[in-house]
């Protein structure tokens, strides 16, 4: 039985009279995490977008709702915004919120997509926001000021917000941006429990490629908005990953070592 999830076929945008995207092709198994890797203005989050539906595009996004594939397939550019809303949780750069606002209630945004019009979350969703919460660690700041947290905390509420809406592709838009280098490992190990394993898979661009080589089942690689191929690190050998990794850095070299518990990492060092 195939585990594909979901899948980007033949994926065009423009910008102007160019191609900001040109025939980019992928698929992401179920319970995995997939990494957009490439150079500043390659095209990762134009990607992102376009998946979420934000850009006009050409191609299909097909996001698979069971084993039988012809009749629990979803063709992404056919839903409303309501209902892409309760299939994919898209997280930018910028979180967007302005204005003073108390954590619990970031959280309860979560389930705008399956509230109606003027109704308020229910009891039971107040505490399963709090549990969110709780979840990430955030016990205690349900009535903290979001806009008075640190950066870090600000992204994992937001990954609270992505917990209770529940939806099934998570697309992350460089989730370790202005972090420093213990909390990007944090908030990579926390993304990487809401997915791996569970009904659902995620996508997110990353800058650094050794988060995406510890982290991610799959790294596809984007250069000028185009797609020149993908790594899986747990199947690939080094020397396909050096090769695949060095048409976007420049020549690299990839080392393994083990860590204090056992498990072996990899370190990529760049020959420049």
């Amino acid at each position: 039985m195939s585990k594909t999830f979901f899948t980007a076929e033949k994926i065009c945008a423009k910008y102007g009279t160019g191609f900001a995207l040109k025939d980019i092709s992928f698929a992401v198994e179920k319970g995995s995490l997939t990494a957009l890797l490439g150079t500043n203005g390659s095209g990762k989050t134009t990607l992102l977008r376009t998946i979420c539906q934000q850009i006009k595009h050409s191609g299909t996004c097909r996001l698979h709702c069971g084993s039988d594939e012809a009749s629990n397939l979803l063709i992404l550019e056919r839903l409303s915004g309501r209902q892409l809303a309760r299939q994919i949780s898209y997280i930018p750069q910028r979180n967007g919120i302005s204005v003073e606002m108390a954590v619990l209630d970031v959280v309860l945004m979560g389930y705008n997509p399956v509230l109606g019009l003027l109704e308020r979350p229910s009891s039971a969703q107040r505490r399963l926001a709090s549990d969110a919460l709780r979840q990430l660690g955030l016990a205690g700041f349900e009535n903290q000021n979001f806009l008075c947290l640190s950066e870090g905390q600000k992204q994992l509420v937001i990954l609270a917000r992505t917990l209770v809406e529940d939806s099934r592709l998570l697309l992350l838009d460089e989730p370790d941006s202005a972090l420093d280098i213990p909390n990007r490992y944090g908030i990579m190990n926390t993304i990487s429990r809401m997915v791996k394993g569970q009904s659902r898979a995620g996508i997110l661009s990353l800058h650094d490629p050794m988060l995406a080589l510890e982290f991610c089942d799959q790294l596809v690689l984007i250069k000028k908005g185009h797609c020149i191929g993908s790594i899986f690190p747990a199947a690939d050998s080094i020397e396909k990953m050096e090769h695949a990794l060095g048409q976007i850095y420049g020549p690299v070299t990839l080392a393994e070592c083990a860590g204090k518990d056992g498990r072996m990492r990899r370190i990529l060092f760049f020959n420049h």
